[in-house]
Formats: structure tokens, C-alpha cells, sequence
């Protein structure tokens, strides 16, 4: 040992000869067993309070909480549904009683609309049709014919005529157009009925399947309707308009057979335009019988202008019917070709005061004429019925 330890180990107040009695007992003790009994006894003593208690937290903070199971919540009852009042109806009687008119595509039914058109308060009804006093029985189905007194469809399902501009003011002239074609694409013509103004008189051809529910469908959007013939052309059967083509040469009981077929597909109808015919109308002999027919039948005939040859006017006062003729405004079918000659119509309006034209329900036709019509009255130009002119060639 040397003096640092001796000094620092050496309990105070003794000498420095005298050995420490803390010194000669840890000499005589050792630490390592001493310090693992008193663990042991800790240990033991730890276990008898658990065993005694029968706690396992061994004295530590807890608390006992009870859960309760209880039944699943029923789902709330549903509010009751309130009586219907009165018997259900279908979308039609809907749309009938309030006067919305609803185009679908391809013939569906609801929800396939594709357009709505809500009438306006100044929005011009059509008389209903078929009117029982104007129509008779065929093999066909409903034709039209006169009816008392006189009584004609021309006159009856005509579109009223406005007599001035929106403002109210006299037009500086007034201009008719019939768009032909219509009936057999489901697309062109539900664009036609919804985007072309309802004074513009629409031309359905008879083979469409849901032909006479199309023409029902302009109506109801305040289009007044016409049917078209399908008439022989030059090259005919290599151009052929289709079934039940009145020929040149064919005997004038058999084209009158094929004018009923085609003249009951569209009931309210107020008269025939051609569909081709330059061959038949450049024929008074042919043509005459059948212009004779449809002026007794109550019908007007609007030829559409595509023939330079067709004699139709001189043909029809022989025959005593109302027949008129237009101009076509898509021979040349670009926009700025169909712009022009809707701008020669205009013209001609201003200076005769009426102007006639016709064009095929093509999707470039129709979205002109849409363009066109927009500001129409703007300048002064009153949109009528093509129905005008021919009740006025009485």
C-alpha cells in the first residue's frame, strides 16, 4: 500500500498506525455475495405481494373499465312515397302536355334526348293531323283529300304566316325555303328540326321506318311538312329514286297508285315536291294526270328547280293545281357557293318582295342555312312557309 492510498483510505481521526475497521471488515466480507442475496430477497419479495394482491401490474397505476356488448342499430325507416295523384304517364304525354318538344337520336326513347326545345310565348302551334274531315281509306293507309266545302290540307296544315318583323316593323321582303331529304338520316333530319328556324318548310322522302313520327316531330316544332315523289330521271334505272317511281312512260293509273303509296306516308302534309323527275316533268303527258291528282287531293306540287327542263308551271294550270318552283341554293355544294346564292335570295326578296329556294338536307346545308337565319330579320328579310306560294297559285 502505498501513503496516497493509506491517506485516502484511513478513517478520519485515526492514526496512521491503527488499521480501519472498515478496512478489516471488507478484508474479511466479500462484496459479490452480499449483493446477490439482496437481490434474491427483493425478488422473493416482489413475487409473495404478487401472489398476495393478485396483481400483475405489481403495484402499478391502473384502472378496470367494463365493455358492454349491445344489438347492432336497425338502418332508419324510409320516409313513405306520396301518392301518386291520378294514373302514372309516359314521357310523350309529359312532353305533349307541356309543350317541349324532345329530339332523340336513331328513334329512343327517354333518356337518349339529344335536344329540348321549349316553346316560346309567341311560338306558333300547327293545326293537328291527320284531321278526319281531310282524309279517306286506301290499301295504303289515310290519303288526303278535299273536304267540305272545299277544304283543303294545303290550306289546313299550312304554317300560319307572320305578317311583320320581330320589331314589329313591315319586312323589305319575304323569302320561302324548303329543305328536301329529310326522313331517312336520323341525324340530319333531328338537326334540321332543331336548328333551322320553324318557318322553313321540311320535305320528308317516304321510304324512312319512322317516317311519318319524324314529320309528327317537325310539326310539333311548328315546321310545316311536305312529301316527296320520287319522280323518273334521264338515266333511270342506272339513277333510281327508289320504290314506287312514277315513270314517263308508265299508264296514269299506275303512277296514280304510286302517288297513294307515297302520299300516305306523311299525314298533315301540305304538298309534293319531286324527288329527281327531270325526265317526268319534262313530259306534260306524264305529268299532267299526276299534277291533276295531287291538286285534287287538296295538295299543292313545289318543284325544287334542279331540272332547267321541268315544265311544270305551264303544266300545272293546265291541270288546274297549285304548283310553284324554285330556286336551288346547293347545286354547288361549298359554303361560299350556298352563302352567295342565299345572298341572290335576299336580293331577289328585296326587289320582288318574295323569293323561293330549296336545298338538300345535307350537314353542310343545314349549318348555312342555321348561320344565315340568325340576323335574317335584322335585315329586314321575313322568313314564311313555302305553303305561301302555293295557296296564292289557287
Amino acid at each position: 500500500m502505498t501513503l496516497a492510498d493509506d491517506v485516502l483510505t484511513r478513517p478520519l481521526g485515526l492514526a496512521d498506525e491503527t488499521p480501519s475497521r472498515v478496512a478489516r471488515w471488507r478484508a474479511r466480507v466479500p462484496a459479490g455475495p452480499i449483493l446477490a442475496a439482496a437481490l434474491s430477497v427483493t425478488a422473493v419479495a416482489l413475487a409473495a405481494v404478487v401472489a398476495l394482491t393478485e396483481d400483475p401490474l405489481g403495484g402499478e397505476p391502473h384502472a378496470l373499465v367494463a365493455i358492454e356488448r349491445r344489438a347492432p342499430l336497425s338502418p332508419p325507416a324510409p320516409a313513405p312515397t306520396p301518392a301518386a295523384e291520378g294514373p302514372a304517364r309516359t314521357a310523350g304525354e309529359v312532353e305533349r302536355a307541356s309543350g317541349v318538344t324532345v329530339t332523340r337520336l336513331d328513334g329512343g326513347t327517354a333518356p337518349d334526348s339529344v335536344v329540348i326545345r321549349v316553346p316560346g310565348p309567341a311560338e306558333i302551334a300547327l293545326a293537328p293531323a291527320p284531321d278526319p274531315r281531310l282524309v279517306e281509306r286506301s290499301r295504303y293507309g289515310s290519303l288526303p283529300k278535299l273536304g267540305p266545302g272545299g277544304l283543303r290540307a294545303l290550306d289546313v296544315y299550312a304554317r300560319p304566316e307572320a305578317t311583320a318583323l320581330g320589331s314589329g316593323s313591315a319586312p323589305a321582303g319575304r323569302i320561302a325555303l324548303v329543305l328536301t331529304g329529310l326522313g331517312i338520316g336520323q341525324a340530319a333530319t333531328q338537326d334540321a328540326i332543331a336548328r333551322l328556324p320553324p318557318a322553313i318548310t321540311l320535305a320528308f322522302a317516304p321510304y324512312g321506318p319512322d317516317v311519318a313520327r319524324s314529320a309528327a316531330r317537325a310539326r310539333e316544332a311548328g315546321h310545316e311538312v311536305m312529301v316527296q315523289v320520287p319522280m323518273e330521271p334521264f338515266d333511270y334505272p342506272d339513277n333510281d329514286p327508289g320504290p314506287q317511281t312514277l315513270l314517263a312512260g308508265a299508264k296514269p293509273s299506275e303512277n296514280a297508285d304510286r302517288l297513294a303509296f307515297v302520299l300516305s306516308r306523311i299525314p298533315g302534309a301540305v304538298g309534293a315536291v319531286n324527288y329527281m323527275g327531270a325526265r317526268l316533268t319534262a313530259e306534260p303527258a306524264a305529268l299532267e294526270p299526276v299534277l291533276r291528282e295531287i291538286g285534287a287531293r287538296g295538295l299543292g306540287f313545289l318543284d325544287d328547280g334542279a331540272s332547267p327542263r321541268s315544265l311544270s308551271l305551264e303544266v300545272g294550270r293546265r291541270a288546274k293545281a297549285p304548283v310553284a318552283r324554285a330556286e336551288a341554293i346547293d347545286a354547288i355544294p361549298r359554303p361560299d357557293a350556298i352563302d352567295r346564292e342565299l345572298a341572290r335570295l335576299e336580293e331577289t326578296a328585296r326587289r320582288k318582295g318574295f323569293a323561293l329556294g330549296s336545298a338538300a338536307a345535307l350537314p353542310l346545308t343545314i349549318d348555312r342555312l342555321a348561320r344565315w337565319s340568325r340576323d335574317l330579320e335584322a335585315r329586314g328579310i321575313l322568313l314564311v312557309p313555302a305553303s305561301r306560294t302555293l295557296r296564292a297559285a289557287r
